[in-house]
């Protein structure tokens, strides 16, 4: 390489090192003006959320007699929701691991975000709490019973179901015992080898 192509090269290093630092500069510059106006914007959303929060007499004030009749009885729910949910989870801890399922996550189900909303007195806060979870557990345990059934019986109903879970189009057809004997084992193996829910599609 002559001097004059080295000395080139040199520069165009320096200049990709710079132009690299410059890109840097702006990019933290963004970032901070973004971070900035991110929580301004925040801001004047919780104080917009806050204006709207009703207060805990008006609250009660605006609730029917039968509201506050009925909630004891719609709490007393949390009771058999919370022995199903320690009950589930210790069913899947057991046979999922000797039947080596992979084990359903119970964080994927069980959400608890709706306390942050500003708008929301303790009461309403309480309320979404309560059916975070139990919509929540439901929905584990369905996932749960779902997983159960594909290594089991794999077969759909003869009859109509409503709104079945996700598996359970893929099942053997009804009465189809050719299928059942020679591909449970396959059903199985499927399961067995079932990515986790937060893992990347596969490419």
């Amino acid at each position: 390489m002559t001097q004059r192509l080295l000395s080139l090269s040199r520069e165009i290093h320096r200049l990709q090192a710079e132009l690299s630092r410059e890109i840097e500069a702006e990019r933290e510059k963004l970032s901070g003006h973004i971070k900035e106006t991110i929580v301004d914007f925040e801001q004047d959303i919780v104080a917009g959320h806050k204006r709207l929060r009703v207060s805990i007499w008006r609250f009660l004030a605006g609730s029917s007699l039968g509201t506050a009749l009925t909630a004891p009885v719609i709490y007393s729910l949390l009771i058999p929701l919370l022995v199903l949910d320690a009950w589930v989870s210790l069913y899947q801890a057991i046979c999922f691991r000797a039947y080596g399922i992979p084990r359903v996550r119970r964080g994927d189900y069980v959400v608890f975000d709706r306390r942050h909303l500003a708008y929301l007195n303790w009461i309403e806060a309480v309320n979404c709490l309560y059916c975070s979870y139990a919509n929540g557990v439901i929905g584990y345990v369905r996932e749960i019973g779902s997983r159960t059934e594909q290594y089991w019986c794999p077969i759909k109903h003869a009859l109509r179901v409503i709104d079945p879970h996700d598996r359970y189009r893929d099942f053997l057809e009804y009465g189809d015992a050719e299928g059942y004997r020679g591909r449970l084992e396959e059903f199985r193996m499927n399961l067995r080898h079932e990515p986790p829910t937060d893992a990347p599609p596969p490419v």
